[in-house]
């Protein structure tokens, strides 16, 4: 035993517990849904109903463009087709007569037959028209745009009085964004993938943590949706996509996230302060309090999550030195001190 003073140390003990196998990447908040409406028509906007940021639902009215030119052309459609409606009735009525005089064989056969073509020439121009009003009844709804999704839109692109043409993808009326639930994408190297495949074969939802830059704060907690079909051969990458409801709405699109992915629990391990490991090249030891003598004892450190580390070489319950570690010497006396570590160091959980 090394003789001299006696070295006051913190202790810790070393538990029994659960601690979870993350996963950690970057990954870019990405919508559900994402949609720059563009007007289907030409023609001058009339009226802007959303407010910059508003949540609209799926069919609130959004924008309108002027319909007049529309509706003029509506009812024109309108009236050609009523007319041709009333040719078709009067030529449908020739052709009975003709058949009531053909059965007496007052008019020659083809008389009939031709009346009968007619007809149909007829129920074609009547079709076409139908489709023709068809045609300009859309004309005229597209007039009034609706949200088509619930999201949040963005800042006002367009005001009443500006002329907006019919496609024009440089020019959207308006963007809007589903926020609930919303997703991250992130990616894993291909080396990770069997891991996280293996879970997912087994039917196992995996649990998604969104941290913010500094992996300080934890944002959301989702689950894993899918992974992409495909490793990125140039960068040896995967996509995984997680699923958050965002019920809060921290989560906002296109921001930077870090990622952490929860592959499995590992159940019954004897879990210690990860600040209670040392490290002599490559051999990882503790000093286990014995009588009042610190024992090293080497270790071989595991998962680590939370400030705790699952190791083997020493048991649940074993009273461990944390501090003044400059002073240690293996089977040095040592008193522990009354002032107990803080609790993140000693307790949490590794679910999330």
């Amino acid at each position: 035993m090394v003789g001299g003073a006696a070295v006051t140390v913190v202790p810790a003990v070393a538990q029994k517990g659960d601690i979870g196998v993350y996963l950690e990447a970057i990954g870019t908040v990405t919508p559900v849904y994402t949609t720059s409406v563009t007007s289907q028509v030409t023609g001058q906007v009339t009226a802007v109903h959303y407010a910059e940021g508003q949540i609209v639902q799926k069919g609130d009215p959004l924008v309108d463009v002027d319909p007049r030119p529309f509706e003029a052309q509506l009812a024109q459609a309108q009236g050609t087709l009523l007319k041709d409606q009333h040719v078709l009735a009067q030529a449908r009525m020739d052709l009975e007569r003709y058949r009531d005089a053909w059965s007496k064989n007052a008019i020659a056969k083809q008389t009939m037959e031709d009346q009968d073509k007619i007809v149909q020439q007829d129920e074609g121009t009547v079709k076409a028209d139908e489709g023709l009003v068809q045609y300009d009844q859309v004309q005229v709804d597209w007039c009034h745009i609706v949200a088509p999704f619930t999201g949040r839109v963005g800042l006002r692109l367009v005001d009443p009085g500006n002329v907006v043409q019919a496609n024009s993808t440089t020019n959207p009326l308006v963007v809007i964004t589903q926020e609930q639930p919303i997703t991250v994408i992130f990616t894993l190297s291909e080396d990770l993938l069997g891991q996280v495949e293996a879970q997912l074969h087994k039917g196992r939802r995996l649990t998604v943590e969104a941290w913010d830059r500094a992996v300080k704060m934890k944002i959301a907690t989702g689950v894993l949706l899918t992974v992409d079909n495909q490793i990125d051969t140039t960068t040896g990458t995967v996509k995984l996509r997680a699923q958050f409801e965002n019920r809060n709405r921290a989560l906002f699109p296109n921001q930077f996230v870090n990622a952490r992915l929860l592959v499995e629990t590992l159940k019954d391990m004897t879990l210690v302060p990860t600040s209670t490991i040392q490290h002599n090249g490559q051999v990882a030891f503790v000093y286990v309090i014995q009588n009042g003598v610190a024992q090293m004892h080497n270790v071989t450190p595991g998962v680590t999550e939370g400030g705790r580390t699952a190791v083997t070489g020493i048991n649940p319950g074993d009273v461990l030195v944390n501090s003044s570690f400059e002073k240690l010497q293996p089977n040095m006396k040592v008193v522990v001190a009354k002032q107990h570590p803080p609790a993140g160091n000693t307790s949490g959980s590794g679910e999330p």
